[in-house]
């Protein structure tokens, strides 16, 4: 009992420091950077197919279109994926509802992007990523830790939102994007995974990391092929592969062992 103890509060540690990291490292990024303005609408493919302007930033949503439906409709059939934690359930519907909304987000954005038109592209990506991270806090720090974090991301997200409109600053918004792709690889090495296929954890934060690569050389990367598709809609294509992973994990896992604070109040 002693060493379940110390074990635990081991662990205990262990989140605390990853928690209080990740803030940190949030801070020294928005102190460090530069001002980023809302004006930033310069995309490198502007051409215009069958009437459609931005016709390849604009299809291009059309994947999260379909993984969003599909991963909301099998969340809430219970049977599809293995999902065993009421606090999972509501992160993953909320994941996918937050990633089919984008498809049409981003679509409406990339139409005549504007000021005003990003926060509809913006704003459902960062409910997206606030209840994925809470998803995994869930899985690999207990239901109570991942449910509270949930409610802070969601804050933090449209606080975000309010704070590029009055500031005309997307740091915030962008470093809040940044930090899931920086702690989610540690936390996977240095807490246990409740299920099986963690890998893909790691398989999908690779690719989004490399979408939001291809969003930044969005002219090099389409001078570089020829003009045929740009970096922004390849960062597209990219970011739907990681929900695409995503849902191939939560298809395909099994429960490795299940946690003591999972088991209270079972019979």
């Amino acid at each position: 009992m002693v060493w379940l103890t110390e074990q635990q509060i081991g662990r205990w540690k262990r989140k605390r420091i990853l928690m209080v990291g990740s803030f940190m490292c949030w801070l020294i990024i928005m102190f460090i950077t530069p001002k980023v303005p809302l004006r930033h609408h310069l995309f490198a493919d502007k051409r215009n197919f069958m009437g459609v302007p931005n016709t390849l930033n604009v299809i291009t949503n059309f994947p999260f279109l379909i993984i969003g439906v599909l991963g909301f409709v099998l969340c809430l059939g219970g049977s599809f994926f293995n999902i065993s934690l009421k606090g999972e359930i509501w992160g993953w519907t909320l994941f996918y509802a937050g990633i089919a909304s984008f498809a049409f987000g981003s679509a409406f954005y990339h139409l005549k992007p504007d000021d005003n038109r990003i926060v509809w592209d913006t704003l459902p990506i960062l409910i997206a990523y606030s209840s994925l991270f809470s998803s995994f806090l869930v899985e690999r720090a207990g239901e109570r830790v991942g449910l509270s974090c949930l409610i802070l991301l969601l804050f933090t997200s449209f606080l975000s939102i309010a704070y590029a409109r009055v500031f005309n600053d997307l740091r915030l918004c962008m470093t809040f994007q940044l930090i899931p792709c920086l702690v989610i690889p540690v936390m996977t090495v240095l807490l246990p995974p409740k299920y099986t296929h963690s890998r893909f954890w790691l398989w999908a934060t690779a690719a989004y990391a490399i979408a939001k690569i291809q969003g930044l050389a969005d002219n090099k990367i389409y001078n570089t092929n020829r003009y045929i598709i740009s970096g922004h809609s390849l960062g597209h294509l990219c970011s739907a592969v990681a929900t695409l992973l995503l849902t191939i994990m939560l298809l395909y896992r099994s429960i490795r062992f299940h946690r003591l604070g999972d088991l209270k109040g079972r019979p």
